[in-house]
């Protein structure tokens, strides 16, 4: 068994070697399949790292409460987000009392995303946010300052902490303290410039280098009196206690929340799954690219697999002549199949790692290698080997050996 194996890989490699061009021309939509698979899972997968290496680095006794429900179906990764996604947030102030009054529960800091320009010497961009929150946020997310000070109960609450981008974009200069920021139409004083960090991509969802923060009380007052609160940070007091106070939270806002089960409490790797809707979006037209071009490869092994039959028909007859099973004539032409698939594997992997790299080049992060990768471009060129190379290996053992050799003749 394990000799015939051999001769069968032997005789694939002769029979690809004979026809190169036009075996890699049939290798070329499986690499094009893997490689957009393999550029997707690493980048999304370095991305999510990002996110991991944060909670990690904080000490990883952190939990985030978000509003919605948490699903892991199929459904919440090929349907776009919820009609929920825009309605008012069903996170309340109450909330946040209740996780305050939670045992093991060390800080808490609700995040308020509030819309708005931002105004001083000039404009700032679109793309700074306004957050309003409370000075625990300063030590849940370890941010630093660069100057100044965070926000403090005991000041004056129409001031404001801002990241060193949005200085130098409202202000023209990193030193800014004093100075008045417009949001809304009401002033606010800046009394503290956060460290860069140069992290956009984060568990909060907010780039702190062009971020302008201020009190929730006051973020409220901007909102109509409405607190709309995206997203609540937790530190538990250790890492072993964290389990035990995400059970607590989820048992007492449940109640608070009359048995409705909207919202979500998040730890660990969870944090960092991806929910935005173009994120999502990108996910679908490249796994839909991927199928596409693996359908087109495998119909191109196909293709080429029953002309390489209809070529090698008296090869077929002497080996049935002399006395190969269908099932010795069906591997054998399996294994060609698969050879082209592996090819493909193997050149598309590479292909799309140098793609992920490529792009990363204008990302802040890297993506990842993991095994979990290999293994799937591994599976997915299999199938598509298989399945689309069993028909020829399927008609080339039912040829007659007789009637083989004398249609060759």
């Amino acid at each position: 068994m394990r000799f015939l194996l051999i001769n069968h890989i032997q005789n694939a490699k002769q029979s690809l070697k004979s026809s190169r061009v036009r075996s890699a021309l049939t290798m070329l939509g499986i690499t094009i399949g893997v490689a957009s698979i393999t550029a997707i899972l690493a980048l999304s997968g370095g991305a999510s790292r990002v996110i991991i290496n944060q909670i990690d680095a904080l000490g990883g006794n952190i939990a985030v409460i978000r509003p919605g429900a948490s699903s892991s179906t199929i459904n919440s990764i090929t349907q776009a987000q919820p009609n929920r996604d825009y309605a008012t947030s069903t996170l309340t102030e109450k909330d946040i009392t209740y996780i305050m009054n939670t045992p093991h529960v060390q800080s808490v800091a609700p995040i308020m995303t509030l819309s708005g320009a931002i105004k001083a010497d000039s404009t700032a961009p679109e793309g700074s946010s306004i957050i309003a929150t409370t000075p625990q946020l300063q030590t849940i997310a370890d941010l630093k300052m660069r100057e100044g000070q965070f926000l403090d109960n005991t000041l004056d609450k129409n001031t404001v902490a801002i990241g060193t981008q949005l200085s130098i974009n409202a202000f023209g200069t990193e030193n800014s303290i004093g100075k008045i920021l417009t949001i809304r139409g009401q002033q606010f004083t800046v009394i503290g410039i956060l460290k860069r960090i140069n992290k956009p991509i984060n568990y909060n969802s907010v780039d702190f280098d062009n971020a302008a923060i201020i009190n929730f009380e006051v973020g409220k007052s901007l909102n109509q009196n409405v607190a709309q609160i995206q997203q609540i940070d937790v530190r538990a007091d250790s890492v072993s206690n964290l389990d035990e106070t995400v059970k607590t939270i989820n048992k007492t806002i449940k109640t608070s929340h009359n048995g409705e089960n909207d919202f979500s409490v998040l730890v660990g790797d969870k944090i960092s799954q991806p929910t935005s809707q173009l994120f999502i979006m990108i996910a679908r037209v490249t796994t839909a690219i991927a199928a596409i071009s693996l359908i087109v490869g495998g119909i191109g092994i196909m293709n080429i697999m029953l002309v390489t039959v209809a070529e090698r028909t008296r090869e077929i007859g002497i080996r049935k002549a002399l006395g190969a099973s269908n099932a010795d004539i069906s591997c054998q032409f399996l294994i060609e199949s698969l050879a082209i698939s592996l090819g493909g594997c193997i050149s598309g992997y590479i292909l799309g790692y140098i793609v992920a790299i490529s792009i990363s080049k204008f990302l802040i992060f890297y993506p990842v290698f993991t095994w979990q990768i290999a293994l799937t471009a591994l599976i997915v060129s299999l199938i598509t080997g298989t399945l689309f190379g069993m028909y020829p290996a399927v008609r080339a053992a039912r040829k007659d050996p007789i009637e083989s050799l004398h249609r060759y003749e």
